[in-house]
């Protein structure tokens, strides 16, 4: 199978099934000397590891990650760097009653049309317990990113018919303490409440809503920002490989995902050029966008300012309404999907779209590298002679 492996300086590997004996990932191109340990990246996958509040799967799985190899006394050793998770509390008799059917939603049928074969427990590759391996290799770019002043905030924008009052610019301006930003105190609030949204009412309206939800035997969708601040300008190459365009496509690569839009997004096709357009302005000796419509890309690199897209998810396709479909026969028929499987999956995907969008962006940083003779010369003087 083609397709598992997402980057080209930083690149990942992912590997294992949903009801498989594990899941992981192997990590390329992470430079030496990073200091990590496995409670680094067993915070990211706490933030998307089932059985947490009554909105998630009871599918109870502790997802302890194991570093198998690239660490040496507390830090990166430049080679590969390879991690595990066990699977603990598989139940694949749950899916014999869907052995030979196709689920409405799911990537049954094109699975089997594709490889004339499909792993009928829990998806195989197609599930969502696939993105552990993306979490566990995002969480180390994030800690490489979060070094070098970049830093991250991601959360539910929006749950249903249920949006947050609050706009990313306001989180922005929140968050500014001493002429720097810090989103530690947006992140307890995040913490806080099972639905990940940073405004307490909207969080609460939006269980009510998903609890209507559950007693009808159904499920919702959502939407995903995250913001990315201290991105320097200069990201991302103005052809096939723009910072925003690989950002859709790692996006796009999560299970479930609909829509990407990145600053004003689809709003700036209703706008005009004198409304959308970004006028620069100085600040601190340094040229910045004054306003940012584009999210923090133009021309497919990075403006120097902060870094927001949206993303759309939709409502978990597993539900145990009744729904029409057909089996590998062609037989027409009815199922009722049992199991354990979230009512919503926006919550737990938060930590997956922030750690897709930090394997992106490292990845493009370190092509930066080698944009301009200067940079190479100043790698040469400093570190080599």
């Amino acid at each position: 199978m083609a397709g598992s492996t997402f980057g080209t300086h930083f690149r990942i590997t992912t590997w294992g099934e949903s009801h498989g004996t594990g899941i992981g990932v192997v990590v390329d191109g992470c430079p030496a000397g990073l200091p990590l340990c496995e409670s680094d990246i067993q915070y990211f996958l706490d933030r998307r590891k089932p059985g947490q509040s009554r909105y998630t799967t009871p599918r109870k799985e502790g997802d302890k990650v194991k570093i198998l190899s690239g660490v040496f006394e507390g830090k990166t050793t430049g080679t590969p760097i390879s991690l595990a998770v066990f699977n603990e509390n598989q139940r694949s008799r749950d899916y014999g009653d869907i052995a030979t059917c196709y689920r409405p939603g799911h990537a049954d049928f094109t699975f089997d049309a594709k490889y004339g074969f499909r792993d009928y427990r829990g998806g195989g590759r197609s599930s969502g317990r696939e993105t552990i391996g993306r979490v566990a290799g995002g969480a180390i770019a994030v800690k490489l990113l979060n070094q070098l002043g970049i830093s991250f905030l991601t959360y539910a924008r929006s749950i249903g018919p249920v949006t947050i009052q609050t706009t990313a610019q306001d989180l922005l301006a929140a968050s500014v303490t001493e002429n720097r930003i810090s989103f530690a105190k947006i992140q307890e609030q995040l913490q806080e409440n099972p639905v990940c949204m940073p405004d307490t009412d909207s969080a609460q309206k939006a269980q009510e809503y998903l609890e209507e939800c559950m007693k009808r035997t159904d499920s919702a969708g959502g939407v995903v920002e995250c913001i990315i601040t201290g991105v320097p300008a200069g990201i991302g190459e103005p052809v096939f490989d723009k910072l925003d365009a690989n950002l859709a496509k790692a996006i796009f690569s999560i299970g479930a995902v609909k829509g990407f839009e990145i600053g004003d997004g689809f709003l700036a096709a209703s706008s005009n050029g004198s409304q959308n357009n970004d006028g620069f302005t100085t600040k601190d000796g340094h040229t910045i966008p004054a306003t940012n419509h584009a999210g923090g890309i133009l021309g497919g690199i990075s403006s120097g300012a902060p870094l927001i897209f949206r993303t759309a998810f939709k409502p978990t396709p597993s539900i145990a309404a009744t729904q029409h479909t057909v089996n590998q026969a062609g037989e027409e028929i009815s199922i009722s999907i049992h199991g354990r499987h979230d009512p919503i999956i926006v919550p737990r995907a938060v930590v997956v779209v922030e750690c897709m969008a930090a394997l992106t962006l490292l990845d493009l940083l370190l092509v930066h590298t080698g944009s301009q003779v200067d940079f190479l010369e100043n790698f040469v003087k400093t570190f080599l002679r």
